[in-house]
């Protein structure tokens, strides 16, 4: 393997590319036309233009990343997440095109992608999952009597996919039918794919997920757990490791059951096994995600592997570098998602012109980005711009790590979410560690005040960006200052 085209675009675009530089290993990039000056782009060895800005225009097609494969004379593609990271078609297009997948083979990818299928091949292996169906919805008759048998609350769910699209919780029969009638609309036009299945809704549950890697040499190891029960709409906001509630022992048996439901589809490359965990801790198997999680920062924090490293090596060929017996967690990391939205308008997303960033640094702080100063957001590709991770000895000094980089970091031109991340970190329930997934349904800004210091920073912004709008009428041309000057350029430069 000597070059790598990177499917995908933004932070996780730039992560792969710093790890294949790290490697030795050539980075190609491909863009779309809105994103012909992104940092991606920049920062790759070669760059392809593939489509205009709409995703299946250009990082949805197939045959263009195959194109660019081909022209480029790279011999591997890194999906990154999303997009076609778990297209079990798009792997195995892949394969037969002699290019190498780095992620899992496509038969993993299909069988976990499927839900009710992947329920079913965990009930077959003795893990415990949520109650619920062993088959997708087929008529009213049907989901009302399971419905009576599992017990409501029901979550009707969509088999082709996440993120919360094609889900509905249902607390009455009488909403039974039309939600599933709504849920069938919105997972067919997400996924292409209108199956759904019922499932036992658990009432204020915990999120929480196993990282799993595995290598072609019959090596299956997990990494610990992270916590990500904030969330709103099924969208993680603020993830963490390790969690808050896990014992021990609890992390020894999700992780053994992590490895077999890894181990069941003859799984390889990195993964996550998520699980739901009701408030007595009885945790249930809830789906794999065959790709790497935009939350992945918080496990390479506390066990010092990188994981997009070590799933280049193993699309490689190479056993892992870790055993079982040799894991350990350090301390405790927190990740906030920067996105571009406003949390006092109801999270409405944000688009602009980034008119300056002055990033956050200093002790056990990391920025993963995609962006920077005179760069734009766009409509069309999801809002988040960078994830801000931070590492301590314990988890009262990581909440305190962060509060102090979320206070340093400047992003003027576009509102982002840094006053929801700062205020939740302020929080007397976060900090203690109650919380569910049902926490920023109730969370309310009147109850967290604004810190004075974000008031002063949007002054500042407004100040500024009205200075650059007045500079920019009354401007003169490069030629002209050099006139008036009698500098040169390369003068100027010095000077």
């Amino acid at each position: 393997m000597k070059k790598i085209v990177i499917a995908n675009r933004g932070e996780i675009a730039v992560r792969v590319i710093r790890a294949c530089h790290e490697l030795d290993l050539e980075a190609v990039a491909v863009y779309s036309e809105a994103d012909r000056h992104a940092l991606h782009v920049r920062l790759a060895d070669e760059a392809y233009l593939i489509g205009p800005p709409p995703s299946a225009q250009s990082y949805l097609r197939m045959d263009k990343i195959i194109q660019v494969c081909k022209e480029s004379g790279a011999d591997a593609v890194h999906p990154g997440y999303g997009f076609l990271s778990e297209n079990a078609e798009f792997a195995r297009f892949c394969i037969e095109n002699g290019v190498n997948f780095i992620g899992p083979d496509p038969d993993a990818i299909e069988r976990m992608g499927n839900k009710t299928a992947g329920r079913q091949t965990m009930i077959d292996h003795g893990v415990q999952v949520v109650p619920g169906s062993q088959d997708t919805i087929q008529d009213k008759a049907e989901a009302i009597e399971l419905a009576r048998s599992i017990g409501y609350p029901v979550l009707i769910k969509a088999t082709g996919g996440g993120g919360g699209k094609g889900m509905r919780a249902v607390y009455e029969e009488k909403n039974l039918v039309k939600n599933i009638t709504s849920a069938r609309r919105e997972a067919q036009a997400a996924f292409n794919n209108p199956d759904v299945y019922l499932e036992k809704f658990i009432m204020n549950p915990r999120h929480i997920e196993i990282q799993i890697i595995a290598d072609r040499h019959g090596n299956t190891v997990h990494l610990g757990e992270r916590e990500c029960s904030i969330q709103r709409r099924h969208q993680k906001l603020i993830e963490e490791s390790p969690s808050p509630i896990v014992t021990p022992e609890m992390r020894r048996q999700m992780g053994n059951m992590a490895i077999t439901a890894a181990q069941s589809v003859d799984y390889v490359s990195t993964g996550t096994v998520e699980f739901i965990v009701d408030k007595n801790h009885n945790f249930y198997f809830l789906e794999m995600n065959t790709r790497l999680q935009v939350e992945h920062p918080v496990t390479e924090m506390v066990t010092g592997i990188d994981l997009v490293k070590e799933q280049i090596r193993i699309a490689q060929g190479k056993p892992l570098s870790i055993r079982q017996e040799d894991f350990s967690q350090t301390g405790h990391a927190i990740e906030c998602r920067i996105v571009a939205e406003d949390p006092f308008n109801n999270f409405m997303p944000v688009t602009g012109r980034i008119d300056s960033i002055l990033p956050p640094g200093g002790p056990g702080v990391r920025l993963d980005s995609g962006v920077y100063s005179g760069c734009s957001v766009t409509i069309h590709y999801d809002p988040m711009i960078s994830k801000l991770i931070v590492w301590a000895p314990n988890r009262d000094q990581a909440i305190n790590r962060m509060k102090r980089a979320l206070s340093e970091y400047r992003i003027w031109g576009i509102k982002t979410a840094i006053p929801f991340s700062l205020a939740v970190l302020n929080d007397p329930d976060f900090r203690s560690g109650d919380f569910d997934t049902t926490y920023v349904e109730h969370f309310s800004f009147d109850d967290h005040p604004t810190p004075s210091h974000l008031d002063q920073a949007a002054v500042i912004a407004a100040t500024l960006k009205k200075h650059r709008q007045s500079s920019r009428h009354t401007s003169v041309s490069p030629c002209e200052a050099n006139k008036q000057t009698e500098m040169t350029p390369w003068r100027r430069i010095l000077r």
